[in-house]
């Protein structure tokens, strides 16, 4: 089948390539033309394991390219529109500024029983307004709202875990059918295949990352609690994680989530339901939020009390930038954001990470980079361990990091460490919420 993608940042980009993979032939579109020539050279513009390899594969196969020119949409069967839908600068709600641009720049180029498939993540209610303009063209609009993991995201796409397709009443194109044919190979699998209205597929999304976040900060709650008591947070999580109507997964106590989703999706959802007179429905989200950050505030004040009340001319080695192992996304990074606030506080941070420098380093040029995790610590009167990469959590042992370091305070910001084997080394561990 010959699809269009619509905004080739993150989600487009994956989904154009991942689609290219299964066998159809996509035209990925966007307005960015550094990212297109990029793009369509094979390189991909952000890191994604296992997105090269299909980016690649699909350019040279012939079956994958890319244009600023939305006219190359025209001939498509299936329209998805992927573009971004960031917080407001002027408050909470979600910016449908480039959705609207996508949709106005797609509308000329529709021809009756084309299926628009709306993919970004809106406040709900958006597809019912945008419907109309689609329809006029003898088109029909659903929403097919993406569950991506960043670092996974590739697998995500080719083999998910589910597909939502939200329609409108009384559509004469059989669009669920299309889209199955589509998602042929994971409709195969036995992958579950949900038809719903529009309204539930916008809020499918939304709702999710909203459990998701306040599972999160449910369990760092529970770890400000253990800092008074003398608990283990971690002990705990285990615990109550047996019980199969809980879960261990999402369970895990730091310094809590950022990225491009969970912190803007769920204050967009807050400010949504304001909006529909149900603000007092998800009211628990602004809290869900506050602890959120203030386990960021509770990872310096551990570097803090490290360093004896102060860090004012202190080197301290920051272990990671991206908000999350396997990508090099910044967006609301807990780890740089700590990273900032020690600088703020006068300390000389050096931060590292695999993949994230180049993007931590433009958006905070004021801090200090080392790609080398050797050449990061060594020095350091303190390390803090903030995205949980295997070269920092698994193999960097204390022992070798006792002969590259001045200090040995470690801050272990995602309870990833081992902290019987760094006491035993010499070093003072502090865990967040562990005794």
């Amino acid at each position: 089948m010959r699809l269009s993608v619509i905004g080739c940042g993150y989600l487009g980009a994956v989904h154009a390539a991942a689609m290219a993979s299964i066998g159809h032939e996509v035209v990925g579109i966007d307005v960015d033309e550094r990212k297109i020539e990029a793009l369509s050279r094979g390189e991909a513009p952000f890191f994604e394991p296992g997105l090269p390899e299909i980016l690649s594969e699909g350019i040279a196969s012939g079956r994958l390219t890319f244009t600023t020119a939305m006219a190359a949409a025209r001939g498509a069967k299936v329209h998805f529109v992927g573009v971004g839908t960031p917080q407001r600068a002027d408050g909470h709600a979600a910016d449908l500024t480039y959705v609207n641009a996508a949709f106005d720049g797609l509308v000329p180029f529709l021809t009756p029983g084309d299926v628009v498939a709306g993919k970004s993540t809106v406040p709900v209610g958006t597809a019912a307004g945008l419907a109309p303009r689609i329809e006029s063209t003898g088109a029909v609009l659903v929403w097919n709202p993406e569950f991506l993991r960043e670092g996974f995201a590739v697998k995500d796409t080719i083999d998910p875990d589910r597909i939502v397709v939200g329609v409108a009443d009384g559509q004469t194109v059989d669009a669920p059918g299309i889209l199955r044919e589509v998602y042929a190979p994971a409709v195969a699998k036995g992958t579950p295949f949900i038809v719903t209205d529009l309204a539930t597929a916008e809020l499918v999304k939304v709702a999710a990352n909203a459990f998701l976040a306040t599972k999160i900060s449910f369990i760092n709650a529970m770890a400000e609690i253990a800092e008074v008591t003398g608990a283990d947070v971690t002990q705990l999580a285990d615990a109550i994680g047996h019980d199969a109507r809980i879960g261990r997964r999402f369970l895990g106590a730091g310094i809590g989530f950022g990225g491009g989703c969970l912190p803007k999706d769920i204050r967009a959802f807050s400010a949504r339901a304001e909006e529909l007179g149900r603000g007092e429905s998800v009211a628990f989200l602004r809290e869900v939020d506050e602890i959120n950050l203030r386990r960021r505030d509770r990872a310096v004040q551990l570097v803090l009390d490290g360093l004896g009340g102060q860090v004012f001319e202190k080197k301290v080695a920051v272990l990671g930038a991206a908000f999350k192992p396997h990508s090099d996304d910044i967006r609301d990074s807990p780890a740089l954001d700590v990273a900032v606030r020690l600088h703020g506080l006068g300390a000389h941070v050096v931060v590292t990470d695999p993949e994230a420098i180049a993007n931590a380093r433009a958006k905070h040029p004021q801090l200090t980079y080392e790609a080398d995790r050797d050449e990061a610590i060594r020095d350091a009167d303190a390390i803090i361990l903030v995205t949980e990469w295997d070269k920092y959590r698994r193999e960097l042992s204390p022992s070798h990091a006792s002969t590259l370091t001045a200090g040995r305070v470690i801050v272990d910001g995602r309870n990833g460490l081992d902290p019987t084997a760094w006491r035993a080394a010499g070093w003072t561990y502090y865990g967040m919420g562990r005794p």
